[in-house]
């Protein structure tokens, strides 16, 4: 049985750092990218980044490029270094799995999915 589970939210304050984790156990992800996506009270879930599995590749979306770091441990562990935080990243984080090897943006292109974890930046 596969499952992802997140740790490291909390609340902090604008300017913080915190970093998420995210443990993927039942099989192995190697070969697959991963990816982290957020979802704020009222709005959409977004993309916030992910990291291909061949050369770490990693791809942001603009609201979080040069403050948030993805990173792999190895095939099953999953980072995201979250610096200078803002008011507006305040959000449920969610760590999914692509069984492909390719990036993607699209939450529909994520095949397992963790229970999420709370970020709360206060201004």
């Amino acid at each position: 049985q596969v499952q992802l589970v997140e740790s490291g939210g909390g609340l902090v304050q604008a300017g913080d750092s915190l970093r998420l984790s995210c443990a993927a156990s039942g099989r192995t992800f190697s070969g697959f990218t991963m990816g982290w996506f957020r979802q704020a009270p009222g709005k959409e879930r977004e993309f916030v980044g992910c990291i291909m599995w061949s050369g770490g590749i990693t791809y942001y979306a603009e609201s979080v490029k040069g403050r948030f770091t993805i990173s792999r441990d190895n095939a099953n562990t999953l980072n995201l270094e979250m610096n200078n935080l803002k008011p507006e990243d305040t959000a449920v984080y969610y760590c999914a799995v692509r069984r492909a090897p390719d990036a993607a943006i699209e939450g529909d292109g994520y095949h397992y999915w963790g229970q999420g974890t709370q970020v709360t930046v206060s201004s």
